[in-house]
């Protein structure tokens, strides 16, 4: 068998991988966990409220709100990773509440009591539907939007369009086309791939301050991934690098408790002393 062969061998095989992820890839990507429309969420110690927002027949956003601790300072609008549902990502609200933040989180179509059919068009008007909403009860200088992994494409896309305090991206991707290229690198994803999600794109027109935690070594969306998007807004942009960190257990890291504390508690960009600090110093050469 000549080198011919073996190259419409692997041609072919492309193909069928191409047509098999064009088509399915909703089961590749995404693990929802589905709830009964009767379950009872609980989290002990934290005041909790459930809402169902109707898109349409057929199509509604189940999520929770969790109370401050204290007088409200605002709300932060939590999108959240792709497993399970927001019955397991709810004990991370009090992160939050414990800096006297409410917190809203959202299950996207298809998990947890959301029905629906998902798209990567879908999930973008149902996350800026929902911060509409929000709008219509805070006002925008009192809105964080928080991502999470899978969230911070779609927390990207929200910050682009509206004027919030703050964007937090916890382990953001530059894409999920250029991520899923780790994997499968010889796919036309730019072809193949229905949830391209191109956070490189949206956050070129981000007007708020940007804050982007990630782990140092994790081995899902890499940490060079947010090395890149911290230099596409650089003057708004404050990267916190959680050494050691993975994908999954950030919360395990003192420091990203430090780093998530001192986001809280900023008032967004801090501007530097021109004047009294070395930032306007040039080096000068040498003369030989």
């Amino acid at each position: 068998m000549g080198w011919t062969f073996y190259l419409f061998v692997f041609v072919a095989i492309i193909i069928v991988v191409s047509i098999v992820l064009y088509f399915f890839q909703e089961k590749f990507l995404f693990h929802p966990e589905k709830l009964p429309k009767d379950f009872q969420f609980q989290y002990e110690n934290q005041e909790v409220k459930e809402y169902n927002l109707e898109i349409k027949e057929g199509v509604t956003i189940n999520g929770l709100l969790f109370k401050a601790k204290g007088k409200s300072k605002g709300l932060v609008y939590y999108l959240k990773g792709n497993s399970k549902s927001i019955k397991g990502w709810g004990k991370f609200a009090v992160d939050f509440t414990l800096f006297d933040y409410d917190v809203l989180m959202i299950d996207y179509r298809g998990f947890g009591k959301s029905t629906g059919k998902m798209s990567q068009q879908t999930m973008k008007d149902d996350a800026l539907l929902v911060y509409d909403k929000i709008k219509e009860r805070v006002k925008e200088e009192n809105i964080i939007v928080y991502g999470r992994s899978l969230g911070t494409g779609l927390a990207t896309k929200v910050a682009s369009v509206n004027n919030p305090k703050m964007l937090v991206l916890a382990c953001p991707y530059f894409s999920m086309s250029n991520n899923a290229k780790r994997y499968l690198p010889f796919i036309p994803l730019g072809l193949v791939m229905r949830y391209s999600m191109p956070t490189y794109k949206w956050i070129k027109y981000v007007k708020c301050p940007i804050k982007i935690i990630h782990g140092t070594d994790d081995k899902v969306i890499r940490f060079k991934s947010s090395v890149r998007l911290s230099k596409m807004k650089p003057e708004l942009t404050r990267l916190y690098p959680i050494i050691g960190g993975g994908h999954k257990n950030l919360h395990n890291y003192e420091s990203y408790h430090r780093a998530l504390k001192e986001i809280l508690n900023s008032q967004g960009i801090t501007e530097v002393d021109r004047e009294n600090t070395s930032i306007d110093f040039i080096r000068t050469k040498r003369k030989k």
